[in-house]
């Protein structure tokens, strides 16, 4: 049962974990492992034990930015990004309940933008935030001072290349 999860996520994700020698310097360099429940050579370590339902239902492969920090610290280059974004996809397809649903909702809203736009329209990733989470006065204030400051453009601007970015969108299966 291990080696079938390890090897389920190794494919997808196009990456071998079994260089990690949970060295944690992967944690030493995320800025987001405090506000993760597992550090990110534990969710190897999960991984490479088999334990599918505690990895699809934990906090921290949705709160991990993909910033790529871990990836540049560890002597191995274990793709910690990678394995997050496939343990993501694999939890949805799951219908595993998701640990962090804002940063869900986030997501989706950001890829939508892109998605529609070719780019992020930042007021209409706010609006469709706000509209999934229900949280619509929570930081309306800071949202208020910038559209004052001209930070919140109030329509859209277009690219060049649009329809290629559309394209990419189209191909992509990660947190529709």
């Amino acid at each position: 049962m291990a080696a079938e999860f390890l090897e389920e996520v190794s494919r997808r994700s196009g990456q071998r974990f079994e260089g990690c020698y949970h060295c944690l310097s992967c944690g030493g360099g995320c800025p987001v492992v405090e506000a993760m429940d597992y550090n990110p050579n534990q969710i190897i370590r999960m991984v490479q034990r088999g334990m599918r339902e505690e990895v699809l239902g934990s906090k921290a492969i949705w709160v991990c930015v993909g910033c790529f920090s871990c990836l540049s610290q560890c002597p191995n280059r274990v793709h910690i990004p990678a394995m997050m974004d496939t343990l993501r996809e694999m939890a949805l397809e799951a219908g595993v309940r998701v640990a962090e649903p804002e940063i869900l909702a986030f997501h989706r809203a950001f890829l939508g933008e892109v998605r529609r736009w070719g780019r992020v329209y930042e007021l209409g990733l706010v609006l469709k935030y706000k509209l999934s989470t229900g949280k619509f006065f929570e930081d309306f204030s800071v949202g208020f001072k910038m559209m004052a400051k001209g930070r919140l453009q109030l329509l859209p601007s277009r690219i060049k290349g649009e329809e290629q970015i559309k394209r990419i969108m189209n191909g992509t299966r990660r947190l529709r």
